[in-house]
Parts: C-alpha cells; sequence; structure tokens
C-alpha cells in the first residue's frame, strides 16, 4: 500500500485545491483578470476576506497560484510554471490508478473474464 500512499500525497494538494467551488471561482476570475489582489477577489465573490485569503493558501500550497509583492497589495495570479514544478496532473492520476490495480486481486480487476460484474451483459 505504500505506493498507492505515496501516489495520493502527490495527487492531495491538486485535488485539494480544486475540489472547492470557490477554488474554482477563484482559478477562473484569475483566468479572466490576469491578477487581482484579495479585496478585489472580495468584491467580486460572496466570501469574506479571511476566507479568500484562506482559498488562496490552499491554492499556493498546491502552487496553482503565485503571489507578487507591489508595494503593500499582494497579487494573485495563475502560476503559469505549475507544469514544470510539478508531472502532469494526468500522469499522476494514471500512476495512482495503476497502483490500485496492482493491489487488487486478479477478480476484480476491470478486463478479467472472471469478474462478476464484467459477465452480467
Amino acid at each position: 500500500m505504500n505506493a498507492i500512499q505515496a501516489h495520493l500525497a502527490a495527487c492531495l494538494p491538486l485535488f485539494t485545491a480544486l475540489g472547492d467551488p470557490h477554488r474554482q471561482t477563484i482559478l477562473l476570475l484569475l483566468a479572466e483578470h490576469g491578477s487581482l489582489n484579495v479585496n478585489r477577489l472580495t468584491e467580486l465573490m460572496p466570501l469574506s476576506r479571511p476566507a479568500v485569503s484562506h482559498h488562496l493558501k490552499l491554492m499556493r500550497q498546491a502552487d496553482l497560484v503565485r503571489v507578487a509583492q507591489a508595494g503593500n497589495e499582494r497579487f494573485y495570479a495563475i502560476n503559469q510554471d505549475y507544469n514544470e514544478l510539478h508531472p502532469c496532473p494526468i500522469q499522476r492520476l494514471r500512476s495512482l490508478v495503476e497502483a490500485l490495480e496492482a493491489e487488487l486481486p486478479p477478480h476484480l480487476l476491470p478486463d478479467n473474464p472472471s469478474n462478476p460484474k464484467e459477465n452480467t451483459r
């Protein structure tokens, strides 16, 4: 199970960051506007400033957004270097599925003719 745990751990920050509708909205707003500060994001969303900051923190931890300081303001934008910093998310998911399949008993694999669920066609 160590391989499965390692793959889950690698996918968890991305799953967490994308698993919330508010964070999805923040990504869409950043894609539309380029970069925004917390005050502007708060104006565009039905969330408090601390809630927006919390979501941005989780997104920064997943490397989905980057922050740039301009005077007293911090501007957030989508991290264009994400794919260089992390393996392709699709490859991470594929590796997770492969690790899970490696742990399954053969009769439970989808392409196995002895799988009772597959033989109900």
